[in-house]
């Protein structure tokens, strides 16, 4: 019998990945979504129709927040020790926590909380969870490592994120269940969320409109094209997390511990300047942008850059999609999704 794993946020942009890579390796999935409506839910749907197309797909609409629910499925399920859980539900965004902070603290928090607890219920082999390149806060000490201290996070959404890591090392201390923290660079590629700036830049020039191009266009990112996040992904799923025998208490390392805990940056280790970014999307479109230069938004972080040897040295992997390959085979996806017949080109 195939080996099973549990997907949460299998609806989203990296879940919905992360199940068809592994559909396609012959595990069986059970997977969870509760389809909100942060961004349009028939992009989750159409992933999800392309999921259910596998007999080894199993979807649930259920809320993390639900913990009687979650329990049910897990019973339901006879989810037990043999099972590995990739979770990757969470309400996403750094801004839209201006707006709807309470979001962020149900899904993020108490929703972690209730899928930590039934994954010690039933003695899970192994948890993988999503951060994020957000906790790095208010560090400026690049390349980005886990083995950096991330006390002075600046967002809500890197609060949630930090507290999953400390709560993840808590259940991993008190009840032995391995876990480990991916702090995710920005990722990108098809079927990429709407509110990313992949898309949004597309969309605008596509459609002829400017572009908001924050902190006047001097901000770098590290650009993670989805198919290299997924294989760090999966490399990890049976790596279980063992604990590091040189860990220090006088000297503590963040990214490691005595116990059966990791953490790991799931990066390309390359930090892109924002034009040159929009730079490589006008190529791939073949017109030209026109930018609305903006001041930095509360919340941002100017630059992220991951140093990923910890991934490379563990499980032999790093990332090594260029951006004009991954924005190439995005906006082929783009066109096609969205049925985009004509581009407009700027006149200005």
């Amino acid at each position: 019998m195939s080996k099973r794993i549990l997907v949460t946020g299998s609806a989203g942009f990296i879940g919905f990945h992360l199940c068809r890579r592994l559909l396609d390796d012959g595990y069986n999935i059970v997977s969870l979504d509760n389809l909100n409506d942060y961004y349009d839910v028939k992009l989750k749907q159409d992933r999800l129709e392309i999921l259910k197309r596998f007999s080894a797909f199993k979807f649930h609409q259920l809320d993390l927040a639900d913990a009687e629910g979650l329990k049910g499925l897990f019973d339901s399920e006879g989810l037990d020790s043999d099972d590995r859980i990739v979770h990757l539900a969470a309400q996403a965004g750094v801004r839209y926590a201006l707006q709807n902070p309470d979001s962020y603290i149900q899904s993020n928090l108490i929703g972690f909380y209730n899928l930590l607890e039934q994954a010690r219920r039933v003695k899970c082999g192994h948890l993988l969870y999503a951060s994020s390149s957000s906790v790095y806060g208010g560090n400026t000490r690049l390349p980005f490592s886990v083995h950096h201290n991330v006390d002075h996070p600046i967002s809500l959404y890197a609060f949630t994120k930090k507290s999953n890591e400390l709560l993840a090392h808590v259940y991993s201390y008190t009840f032995g269940l391995p876990t480990t923290g991916l702090r995710f660079f920005t990722a990108y590629g098809p079927w990429g969320r709407p509110d990313m700036a992949l898309t949004i830049f597309t969309r605008a020039m596509v459609e002829g409109r400017t572009l908001p191009v924050f902190n006047y266009g001097d901000m770098h990112r590290d650009f993670t094209y989805i198919d290299d996040v997924i294989e760090g992904i999966v490399r990890l799923i049976y790596h279980d997390p063992v604990p590091d025998p040189d860990w220090n208490s006088d000297n503590p390392d963040p990214g490691t511990s005595w116990i059966p805990y990791r953490l790991y940056n799931i990066g390309n280790h390359e930090s892109v300047h924002l034009l040159e970014f929009i730079g490589v999307i006008e190529e791939a479109l073949g017109c030209k942008a026109k930018l609305d230069m903006q001041p930095m938004q509360l919340g941002d972080i100017k630059a992220t850059f991951a140093d990923v040897d910890d991934l490379k040295d563990e499980v032999g992997f790093k990332s090594n999609t260029s951006i004009r390959e991954g924005i190439a085979k995005y906006i082929e996806w783009y066109l096609d999704y969205y049925k985009v017949v004509d581009v407009k080109k700027s006149r200005w």
